[in-house]
């Protein structure tokens, strides 16, 4: 009962926060201007603010553990070619296999992944969670990029689809705001230590104000996020994608973290390298139980991939991946892994 409890606990806040959005979209209370400039606000400035205060959260640079690190990105390594194996297999029209693809590697990992790692493991988990997106974010947007120009000409771009992705990594907030956390973390580290052993400055204790400012905004990013998720979704059925739909859905609720979380259970067991704790689990299962990234259905139009595939992608991975999350918790816990 307690296990079920927890499982409850950690799903059921992120169901109810996104079934508001939806609720509120549908009554007409928010409307698409509101959803499209809301987006904006979590992705501009409320979730840089998050990862830059759960970065700082952190005592040290040395407690960041490499291996799950290297983990993650084997992983997202071994989705894109699963992906890519499926869509030669089962996917026909050249404009919808790079968006299979993209859907079984590239997680919702900030809107749904952060509070999803710390509604399981608190704070120390949503601080492995920014860390892995540092390297995460970038890999996954270079390979959407791959996945979506391998089968499909883009002679009209007037920038190389990679060049154009890699700045617009380097100029993403959240990467921004990751490192910035990190670099802020070593600055920290360089200062002498008073004698209650705590840095003789820091923003906690010498700028409280501004310290208190990025605490409070940090804490409507994720809510927020959830709401205007919610509310950007529209459940239509696609009769002639069916297939496609049932494919990607299936390959990235189930077969993603089936694969990746049951390899890491085992490496953490038999492995002296990849060791994983009650933080680091919680990080993994926000990486690859997560549902499709939202950013994947906008980047499949402007590079001339089939759109109304990648956002059912969404849509459907989305809703189904709270329950599939709901038992990888339960399990997880049952074992005492979380």
């Amino acid at each position: 009962m307690d296990t079920l409890i927890f499982s409850l606990n950690t799903v059921l806040p992120i169901l109810i926060l996104m079934s508001l959005g939806y609720i509120l979209k549908r009554v007409g209370f928010l409307n698409e201007q509101f959803l499209h400039i809301g987006n904006k606000f979590v992705f501009r400035v409320a979730l840089p603010t998050l990862l830059f205060y759960t970065i700082y959260s952190i005592n040290t640079l040395q407690e960041i553990n490499w291996p799950v690190i290297v983990y993650a990105v084997i992983g997202i390594l071994a989705l894109f070619i699963l992906g890519l194996i499926l869509a030669i297999v089962f996917i026909k029209d050249p404009k919808q296999k790079g968006v299979l693809i993209q859907s079984v590697f590239r997680a919702n990992y900030a809107i749904i992944g952060l509070p999803l790692a710390e509604a399981m493991g608190g704070i120390q988990a949503a601080a492995v969670v920014a860390l892995i997106m540092a390297v995460a974010v970038p890999l996954m947007n270079i390979l959407a990029v791959i996945s979506l120009t391998m089968f499909v000409n883009n002679e009209d771009e007037t920038m190389h689809p990679l060049k154009s992705t890699i700045i617009k990594v380097i100029k993403n907030p959240l990467i921004i705001a990751i490192f910035l956390g990190l670099f802020v973390l070593w600055i920290r580290s360089l200062i002498p230590l008073g004698e209650d052993h705590i840095p003789v400055f820091t923003l906690q204790y010498n700028l409280v104000f501004l310290y208190h400012a990025i605490q409070r905004l940090s804490q409507i990013a994720t809510p927020f996020a959830l709401i205007v998720l919610g509310g950007t979704f529209e459940f239509i059925v696609i009769k002639h994608m069916s297939k496609q739909i049932f494919i990607g859905t299936f390959s990235r609720v189930i077969l993603a973290p089936l694969l990746t979380l049951g390899v890491a259970v085992i490496l953490s067991k038999y492995s002296t390298f990849f060791e994983f704790d009650s933080f680091e689990f919680p990080a993994l299962i926000a990486l690859f139980a997560s549902p499709t990234a939202v950013s994947g259905a906008v980047m499949a139009k402007e590079m001339n991939n089939d759109e109304a595939l990648a956002v059912q992608y969404v849509v459907w991975t989305t809703s189904l991946s709270i329950l599939s999350i709901f038992i990888i918790v339960f399990l997880f816990r049952m074992f005492t892994l979380i």
